[in-house]
């Protein structure tokens, strides 16, 4: 069989454009690699004596791959990714140049970046930020048209260090964790081989629409949703496009997005459709969790540049049509241990059991604590409209944990040891064996936001075009606090007591706390009477979300763990309140120019055409054309409705955001119905069952 000519495999380019501790390797000195090694591993500070080398390595690779400029790459609280690039050229004083890089340049930057929301941080006049090198998550390449760029990740702060970024909250919070879990190892008496660590592996849905009909929508243009639109009489009632065959189109785009990414050293690997048309998914093989979020937010930006070469556009909006499937972005949040081993999977001798059962119910215990912390992490205007319906969780936080661990927990709580399992066996924690649990041991729940899949924790609640990072920072905060407080528990039992202590802090955690345990639908009416009989808050709105949060508890919690001060908290609720309200404004203002240009003219236009042909028609036959009038009344009916609607809607003050979403679904209802009946030639805007079908 003749071999294809130039043609590589996977791990020929697998990683190609990140310069990864094998690469590293290749340009650093001995000392200098062990150095910057252990600097990833442990996550510590880099020794600056050795900054300057690592810089000359890193530009020296990075022009090997056609980079002429470098930047800083970091994650503002905008919820995207920003850079401010520089070349390397220095002038030589002889009308010719040289390439430097400094270690100072690689360590700190300063891209002035006034302009990025801080929520009173920063006042004008003191408006200088610093982006700093993050040196566990490996610089990469990005290439453009014409040239390359040297992509360096970091985190943001202002002049006094207050995080100005996403990163910076989620390191800490990791930090906080790891601090937690090996405390816990100590008291468990579990040899540490390595630093423990947070894992995650993200999820992410979207749409793919054809570029042409974007761009004749102003609406997915401006903000991301389609503010009006019909929905089409067949969509996904079928089930017909979920795992179905991949068309010849798509199935390209996808191929180059799996070549790009796996450039950059981002391990994606499913890819299938998704249940609405137009919908599709791919997913990651599990990683520390910081590189996992930068991957994430690496993988949107590629998604979005990739389809465009396809004549396609990328949609990461929630719920960019209305009336089918929102997309989210499915958070797999575990922990590696100091052991190496993954501690939200139960083991096969009574240590790991204990271990196992503690993680298990530290995340039951900070659930039903931090409920509010975690929805509004996951809470802004584009997953407002997604929450609650089409395999999105709703706003009440529980936990699915299925029959088998449920039955488990249950037979602690009463008596502090669980003797048996629905698989047959014994567990005593600490003392008799718990059979190995199957990877698997319950069925999948879909409504559940916070479910137990196996040896991982799925928080389904977060937004497809959200950064990972703050539903992850609530998470191991929550964890870490819980964690902290059954450490101090433990601690002072003592060795001798220890599986007494143990049994104890587990029955006290679920008398107190399985409220938020719920393995049936979540979708049903008897759940909210159910979920506020427990005192479990359904927080349905981001600003209900938002003000929820605002307590000591809270407060406290970050400030202990050290993930974010008081002030740096306040900062960023203030900023996400004013990130929700200027949505609304701007997608409210774009209804109302919509509705008043395009498509009330399109709807007079029509009915203009159809008074002239009633008028023309009875002229002729002398007969009453009743069919034709009543669908002239209904169009011109609807067209008042859509006007006054629109006056309305204009009339709405700024901040009012209730009445702002009530007007706009008032104006929205007669411009759709109006769709319904104005002849597709004649309708200004591609319709849903235009774009949701890929041709």
């Amino acid at each position: 069989m003749a071999e294809f000519s130039g043609f590589q495999t996977i791990p020929d380019y697998y990683g190609e454009k990140v310069f990864s501790v094998k690469t590293m390797k290749n340009y650093l000195s001995d000392k200098a690699f062990k150095s910057l090694s252990a600097t990833i591993k442990s996550g510590g500070k880099l020794d600056p004596n050795y900054a300057g080398e690592i810089a000359e390595a890193m530009k020296t690779w990075a022009v090997s791959k056609g980079a002429t400029h470098y930047t800083h790459w970091f994650q503002p609280l905008t919820g995207g990714t920003a850079e401010k690039h520089d070349s390397f050229i220095e002038p030589d004083g002889e009308g010719g140049c040289i390439l430097e890089f400094s270690g100072d340049e690689l360590i700190q930057g300063e891209p002035d970046a006034s302009s990025f929301p801080s929520g009173g941080l920063r006042p004008t006049f003191e408006a200088r930020g610093y982006t700093g090198w993050d040196p566990t998550s490996p610089a990469f390449i990005k290439e453009g048209p014409q040239g390359a760029t040297l992509c360096i990740p970091t985190y943001f702060v202002g002049w006094h260090g207050e995080a100005l970024d996403k990163k910076t909250p989620l390191l800490r919070s990791m930090k906080a964790l790891s601090k937690e879990i090996d405390r816990l190892a100590k008291i468990l008496g579990i040899k540490a081989k390595q630093p423990s660590y947070a894992t995650l592996g993200g999820e992410q849905e979207y749409f793919l629409i054809d570029r042409e009909f974007y761009y004749q929508r102003i609406d997915l243009v401006q903000t991301g949703r389609t503010l009006f639109g019909k929905e089409p009489a067949k969509h996904q009632q079928m089930a017909d496009h979920y795992f179905g065959a991949i068309k010849d189109r798509v199935i390209a785009f996808m191929e180059d997005i799996d070549r790009e990414l796996w450039k950059l050293g981002a391990p994606v690997t499913t890819r299938h459709n998704e249940v609405a048309p137009g919908q599709y998914e791919l997913a990651p093989i599990f990683e520390n969790q910081n590189l996992a979020v930068d991957h994430n937010m690496l993988t949107m930006e590629v998604m979005q540049k990739v389809a465009l070469k396809h004549g396609l556009v990328c949609l990461l909006h929630e719920k960019p049509f209305l009336g089918v499937n929102g997309s989210g972005k499915h958070n797999n949040w575990s922990v590696t241990g100091p052991d190496g081993k993954n501690w939200l999977s139960p083991g096969s001798n009574p240590h790991e059991n204990e271990r196992f059962l503690i993680m298990l119910c530290a995340v039951i215990k900070a659930v039903d604590e931090y409920a509010e912390l975690l929805r509004a992490a996951i809470a802004s205007a584009g997953n407002d409209h997604r929450l609650g319906s089409h395999e999105a969780p709703p706003a009440i936080i529980s936990i699915y944990l299925g029959e088998q661990l449920n039955d488990i927990i249950e037979q602690i709580e009463k008596s502090g040891k669980a003797k048996a399992t629905k698989e047959g066996g014994t567990l005593e924690v600490g003392v008799d064996s718990l059979p190995t649990l199957p990877r698997h041991a319950s069925d999948r729940n879909r409504t559940s936001p916070f479910a137990f899949t196996g040896a991982k924790f799925e928080f389904r609640a977060v937004g497809s075009g959200q950064s990972l990072s703050g539903a992850n920072i609530a998470i191991n905060t929550a964890v870490a606090t819980v964690l902290s407080d059954i450490n101090d528990e433990l601690e002072k039992a003592g060795k001798k007591n220890l599986n007494k202590a143990v049994q104890k802090v587990l029955q006290d955690i679920l008398k107190k706390h399985k409220k938020v345990i719920f393995n049936g639908d979540n979708y049903t009416a008897d759940w909210v009477k159910e979920a506020k009989k427990r005192g479990l808050p359904n927080l349905k709105t981001t600003p209900e979300a938002l003000k929820a949060i605002r307590t000591p508890k809270i407060e406290k919690a970050f400030e202990k763990m050290g993930v974010l001060t008081k002030k740096e908290f306040e900062s960023r609720n203030e900023i996400y309140q004013e990130t929700y309200e200027t949505i609304l404004k701007y997608e409210a203002d774009l209804m109302v120019d919509m509705a008043r240009t395009l498509l009330i003219p399109a709807a007079l236009d029509y009915a203009d055409g159809l008074a002239e042909t009633i008028k023309n028609v009875e002229g002729i036959n002398k007969t009453k054309s009743t069919a034709t009038r009543d669908l002239l009344k209904r169009v011109t009916t609807l067209t008042e409705d859509a006007i006054a609607a629109a006056d309305a809607l204009e009339k709405v003050p700024a901040g009012a955001t209730v009445k702002q979403l009530a007007a706009m679904k008032a104006l929205r209802a007669p411009v759709d119905q109006l769709e319904g009946l104005v002849p597709a030639e004649n309708w200004p805007l591609p319709s849903y069952a235009e774009m949701l079908f890929i041709s």
